[in-house]
């Protein structure tokens, strides 16, 4: 028992450990991409059309419907205690620092972590990484930077979008319940919107693209020779990515609070 539990913990340090190295080295590779990864530009236009264009239909219908509901349901909460100007200052915390960047990272986890785990460990099974070494192109500057870049990118602006759909979906719902002037809306949700907020929201978006993409990575890299691995690839991107955001999650908000 002792030993089984030893060398668990031990695979789990050395998984760690190669995680770490492997977004250390997708990181130096970003400024060889960007002068002579011409040839890997169309990888990263493509990963933020998946990413970005296509998913922010759905991120938009689900920051409108999140508006709403915290208007609807918060609204009464707060009338009932004279207090419907703390509606504005809860509405940001929700959707701009809190729901926002955590509800993107899971749409792009549901889209794409798996995309790109299974892509890239298809390509470890059909033996393409080692036709890229064989030619001397390094395939985690030509395959694993782009996404990096890509899902990074991607995050960030859905992230932006997501924030100004919620904000308007709560306007909608506001107008139903008592009509006011969106100039008089959105300065009252001013006054509340700190640079702190923004750069919360900023930070977590940023930091979850980094995670799911080097998870997503890693996993797709990690697979060996069987294509029976390519679908358990993307099971452990999935997983491993829902865990490692909601754990930056926690303790950024953490930190925000603490320093607050």
């Amino acid at each position: 028992m002792i030993k089984r539990v030893g060398t668990e913990i031990l695979e789990a340090m050395d998984k760690s450990v190669y995680t770490i190295g492997f977004f250390g080295k997708s990181l130096r590779g970003i400024a060889p991409f960007i002068y002579r990864g011409q040839a890997s530009y169309r990888i990263l236009t493509m990963q933020i059309l998946f990413t970005f264009v296509e998913a922010l239909g759905v991120s938009v219908l689900l920051a409108l419907g999140i508006g709403a509901a915290v208007n609807v349901l918060g609204l009464p909460i707060l009338s009932s205690f004279s207090q419907e100007r703390l509606i504005y200052p809860l509405i940001i915390t929700i959707i701009t620092r809190e729901l926002g960047p955590l509800l993107t990272a899971f749409i792009i986890i549901a889209r794409s972590a798996t995309a790109i785990a299974t892509e890239t460990a298809g390509m470890v099974v059909s033996h393409e990484i080692e036709a890229y070494i064989s030619v001397g192109v390094d395939p985690v500057e030509h395959i694993a930077v782009p996404r990096l870049l890509g899902v990074t990118v991607s995050l960030f602006l859905l992230n932006i979008y997501f924030s100004i759909a919620g904000l308007a979906g709560s306007f909608f719902i506001a107008q139903l319940a008592s009509p006011l002037h969106a100039v008089d809306y959105f300065s009252n949700l001013l006054q509340y919107l700190s640079l702190a907020d923004i750069l919360v929201s900023v930070i977590k978006s940023l930091v979850f693209g980094l995670i799911l993409a080097t998870v997503a990575n890693v996993q797709g890299f990690s697979v060996e020779r069987a294509s029976t691995e390519i679908p358990q690839a993307g099971l452990r991107a999935v997983g491993s990515s829902f865990f490692w955001c909601i754990v930056a999650n926690l303790v950024i908000s953490a930190m925000y609070y603490a320093i607050r």
